[in-house]
C-alpha cells in the first residue's frame, strides 16, 4: 500500500494559499500571494531542506488547479526540482487539463484514488492543492504531513484544515528549525485522540 503524504507550507494561523507567487492563486481577494519567498531567501537551510524533501523516492497527487500551475512552470525550469518531469504524476480532475505535461494520469474519483493508494509503488507526494487536500483529510486518507510553518499571519486564505478533517493524532518523526523561524515538521497518522485530564 501507497502512504499519501502532504507536503504543505503554512502560516501560524493555518493559511496554506498562493505560498510561491502573487499570480499562484488570488481567489477570494487574497493580496498575499509569494508569502512564503523572503523566507527563502533569508536562510539557504530552508532551500536546502524542502530540496531534500522534494528528492525522496515518490510519485506526485495534485489536484487540477495545482497541476495547471506545475504544468507551466516546471517543463521550463525543472534544474530546481531534478526528476520532477520525469515522475508520474496523478492528477484528480473530471474535466482534464489542457496541459499534456510529461507522464500525467487522471483520476476522476475517490474510489480511483483509493484504489491507487491499495496498489503496490512509490509514495505520493501532495504539494498544494488545497481543495484535494480536503477531499484526502475527509476520507481520512493522509498517511503523513510534510508541514513547513513559517513565522508569519495572514488573517485570511485557504487554510489546511478545513471542516472535514477527522479527529486523529500524529507522531512528530523529524524536525528542524532554520535561523528565521521556519519550522519542518513532519509527522505520521499514530491513531485516534486520546484524552485525559491534566495531573491525575
Amino acid at each position: 500500500m501507497r502512504k499519501i503524504i502532504v507536503s504543505s507550507f503554512l502560516s501560524l494561523d493555518g493559511v496554506m494559499q498562493a505560498p510561491g507567487g502573487p499570480e499562484e492563486d488570488s481567489s477570494d481577494g487574497f493580496e498575499f500571494g509569494g508569502w512564503t519567498a523572503p523566507f527563502f531567501y533569508e536562510a539557504d537551510a530552508a532551500a536546502g531542506e524542502m530540496m531534500e524533501q522534494q528528492l525522496k523516492p515518490s510519485e506526485l497527487l495534485l489536484g487540477r488547479k495545482t497541476y495547471d500551475i506545475f504544468a507551466a512552470y516546471w517543463p521550463q525550469h525543472g534544474d530546481f526540482w531534478p526528476g520532477v518531469n520525469e515522475v508520474r504524476k496523478y492528477v484528480m480532475s473530471k474535466s482534464g487539463s489542457h496541459w499534456q505535461w510529461n507522464n500525467s494520469v487522471f483520476l476522476n474519483s475517490v474510489d480511483e484514488l483509493k484504489k491507487l493508494k491499495n496498489t503496490e509503488g512509490s509514495d505520493l507526494q501532495v504539494h498544494g492543492s488545497g481543495d484535494l487536500v480536503q477531499t484526502l483529510l475527509k476520507h481520512e486518507l493522509v498517511d503523513e504531513l510534510w508541514l513547513k510553518i513559517f513565522p508569519v499571519t495572514l488573517g485570511k486564505g485557504k487554510r489546511l484544515f478545513g471542516e472535514g478533517t477527522q479527529p486523529s493524532s500524529f507522531t512528530l518523526t523529524e524536525s528542524l528549525v532554520v535561523s528565521n523561524g521556519v519550522i519542518f515538521a513532519n509527522y505520521k497518522k499514530a491513531g485516534p485522540v486520546r484524552t485525559g485530564t491534566i495531573g491525575t
